[in-house]
């Protein structure tokens, strides 16, 4: 029998399968001829495989050194299917007992054990040393390999003492698996494993099926994915938030909707996170909210949608996420929300770490914002930054392909981008070159005399993101690089250096916008903007609001603000109950203004013969009421605010966006103790006076006329006893 016959039927035999997929096979041989083997493959292409069958064939126990706790275990139960015997395989980690150690060594010693599977931590331990010298080893597998990369989304810094400890046990061959590999942490992984010689097998990191959308993140994003969910009920999805607590508050917005979710993060204990993911798999839930933790070789076919409900930290992250959905082949839609606000938050978060990792995590996070913000081909975007070309103009599977943007020539630009590339000699990162053509007079372009450069200042009339667009479409057209030793710095390639000798049209397509918009409570989305349903009732209430205003002698915007406006020429409220549904109209404002707007409304309605729309509203959870009546309670008994904050768990900010969301819904309260204790009487006085007189309640516009005598809190405090006073 020849050898690729013997190994297809012991795929069978074990596994179940007719033939292998993709590389696996290839690997599989490398593997058996004792060969270092280096294998990249995206999620649900059949990593596991390219080790455990090796395993089941060859002499002794292959150790596998996997990050993960749950995965393991669900890996080893995996294998345990396919013998009759329970020893097979087994794990070692912190959640194992003493005696059940003793009892995983015997089962080894005994030459049960085909597969053993070791947490990073676990085989440093110099007693686990100590016993795996005297064990037969087969063969080591590092699996989840980008996590000894620095430049990997998920660095652990004791992935890096994996080769010393193979050493120091027994020298056999080795199998490096990830599903995640730009070239620079391919490479990096291969040097810190000391397997550069190793056998490379990369499969394409296309998945044709997946269906790939960025979406403008604003205040209405729970609404928005609430009526996703609903409209794809009994679909399996997952839900990736950045924090723990936004996954709890989340899932519980999706129960108070009537939506079968449970949360999942590394702060749950580990028999409930244990249950939550089994009901996953078990189909017992369909929808899991969950931080970066879950999923993770998880290996469940029909996941029909991932939801992101912050952009993740890098693009790696994103790829192995989304990789979850669609693992059969079958429906998989990826969508992300995005805001270039929560990629500043992520920087900040970097703050006192080391510099060399600050530096890391921003060229990670400017990748990502790249993604986000590009209106190019997603997939072809996602496969060129894994170092794979995709040729196709058009995939017809992303939301930038389905809805292309109109091109246009940049010839010039890219000629001025190469040129200066290419006088700076390939040392430099994108916003030098940009500012050097912006005639920016950074302390580092005068350090290098750059400013005397002839290209300079001569591209000050485009605008800096139209730049950055034709320098990552020029990367994608292959005609600039980014440095795989010196991440970040701009090298001219080849390609590029024809296309200067022989210039040609070169098209771009402008960049999505993804523009902060803090008010916009988005009532219907129409190609990313919010908008009223009924401009001709939006625009009679914003007269009658003008009337009241004058009449009262208050600003407008003390009334309602434009956003609540804009819901009720959507959803048509005709009862003081249904003007509370709407965002940023509590009890107190619905009473106090609400009759003449509804009378408005009644009219209109009838006047027109509208049908109004079902009430959309999305359920807000009780623990947001017990918050504002906490809130509310301490600042009658006078607690200091940040005393508030603190008892919490809030930021200071945080608390102030619950305090004004407070006295916007309508709700009177008195916060002068605390303003009298920390601000200037003077100081409180100037700036009540400019919203008295300011047509805008904007906080920036605010802080840019008021100047740098306030402080953003000082003047949001203000703010607070100023609306409280005027509107409530």
């Amino acid at each position: 029998m020849s050898k690729k016959d013997y190994l297809t039927e012991q795929l069978k035999k074990y596994f179940g399968f007719d033939t292998f997929k993709g590389n696996q096979e290839a690997a599989i041989r490398n593997v058996l001829n004792g060969k270092d083997t280096f294998v990249l493959m995206p999620t649900g292409g059949g990593k596991s495989l390219c080790y455990q069958l090796p395993s089941l064939l060859m002499e002794g126990t292959a150790i596998v050194i996997s990050p993960l706790i749950a995965l393991m275990k669900n890996q080893v139960d995996a294998m345990r299917q396919f013998s009759e015997d329970n020893g097979i395989a087994h794990f070692i980690n912190s959640t194992l007992t003493k005696t059940a150690i003793d009892h995983v060594k015997e089962d080894i010693k005994s030459g049960k054990t085909k597969l053993l599977y070791v947490a990073p931590e676990s085989l440093t331990k110099e007693e686990n040393i100590e016993f795996l010298r005297k064990v037969p080893v087969s063969f080591y597998a590092v699996d989840e390999a980008h996590c000894i990369s620095e430049w990997g989304h998920d660095f652990r810094p004791e992935y890096r003492r994996i080769r010393p400890i193979i050493n120091e046990i027994s020298k056999r061959p080795l199998i490096a698996l990830t599903a995640t590999a730009t070239p620079k942490v391919q490479l990096d992984i291969q040097k810190n494993l000391g397997m550069v010689d190793a056998e490379i097998f990369k499969s394409s990191f296309n998945r044709p099926n997946l269906y790939y959308e960025v979406r403008q993140k604003n205040k209405n994003i729970d609404k928005e994915i609430v009526k996703y969910v609903k409209a794809n009920q009994g679909k399996a999805g997952i839900i990736y938030c950045l924090s723990r607590k936004k996954v709890e508050d989340f899932t519980q917005i999706l129960k108070a909707n009537g939506i079968n979710a449970l949360a999942y993060h590394a702060g749950m204990d580990s028999m409930a996170r244990s249950e939550n993911q089994d009901a996953f798999l078990m189909e017992d839930v369909a929808v899991i909210v969950a931080t970066i933790a879950f999923g993770m070789g998880i290996d469940k076919p029909d996941v029909r949608y991932v939801i992101h409900y912050d952009i993740p930290k890098s693009l790696e992250g994103y790829y192995q996420e989304t990789g979850r959905a669609g693992r059969d082949g079958g429906e998989g839609k990826c969508i992300v929300f995005y805001i270039n606000k929560d990629l500043q938050k992520l920087e900040k978060f970097m703050h006192g770490k080391p510099i060399s990792e600050q530096e890391i995590g921003r060229q990670l996070l400017e990748e990502t914002k790249a993604y986000a913000e590009t209106s190019v081909c997603r997939r072809k975007a996602l496969l060129h930054y894994f170092g794979e070309e995709y040729t196709e103009e058009n995939c017809g599977n992303c939301d930038n392909c389905l809805n292309p943007k109109k091109q246009v020539e940049a010839k010039e630009l890219l000629i001025s981008i190469l040129e200066t590339v290419e006088v700076l000699k390939d040392k430099f990162k994108a916003d030098h070159v940009i500012n050097i053509l912006h005639g920016k007079r950074t302390s580092e372009i005068i350090s290098y005399e750059h400013d005397e450069l002839e290209m300079f200042g001569t591209g000050k009339d485009e605008d800096e993101k139209l730049w950055n667009t034709v320098i990552r479409q020029a990367m994608i057209a292959g005609y600039l690089d980014k440095d795989i030793e010196n991440y970040g710095l701009l090298k001219l390639t080849a390609e590029g250096k024809k296309y200067l000798k022989n210039p040609e049209p070169f098209s771009i397509t402008e960049d999505n916008d993804f523009e902060e918009d803090d008010t916009a409570e988005e009532t219907i989305v129409r190609g990313g903007a919010s908008c009223a349903v009924d401009p001709a009732l939006y625009s009679i209430m914003k007269d009658l609001r003008k009337k009241l205003a004058k009449k009262l002698e208050v600003p407008s915007y003390v009334i309602f603000q434009d956003p609540s406006l804009e819901a009720m020429a959507t959803t048509y409220p005709v009862t003081l109950e249904e003007l509370q549904n709407i965002p940023g109209v509590g009890a107190g404002k619905a009473k106090r203004y609400g009759r003449e707007f509804i009378e408005l409304i009644k009219r209109h309605v009838t006047e027109n013969e509208i049908e109004r729309p079902e009430d959309l509203r999305v359920r807000t959870v009780a623990n947001k009421s017990k918050l504002k009546v906490f809130i509310v309670q301490s600042i009658d008994r006078k607690v200091a605010l940040d005393d508030i904050a603190l008892s919490k768990g809030l930021e200071f900010s945080e608390l102030l966006d619950e305090i004004e969301a407070i006295v916007y819904s309508g709700t009177k309260i008195n916060v002068d103790y605390f303003l009298n204790e920390i601000m200037d009487e003077d100081h409180i006085e100037d700036i009540y006076l400019y919203f008295k007189e300011s047509e805008t309640d904007d906080l920036e516009e605010a802080i840019k006329e008021l100047g740098s005598d306030y402080t953003e809190e000082e003047i949001r405090l203000v703010r607070i006893k100023f609306l409280s006073e005027m509107a409530n």
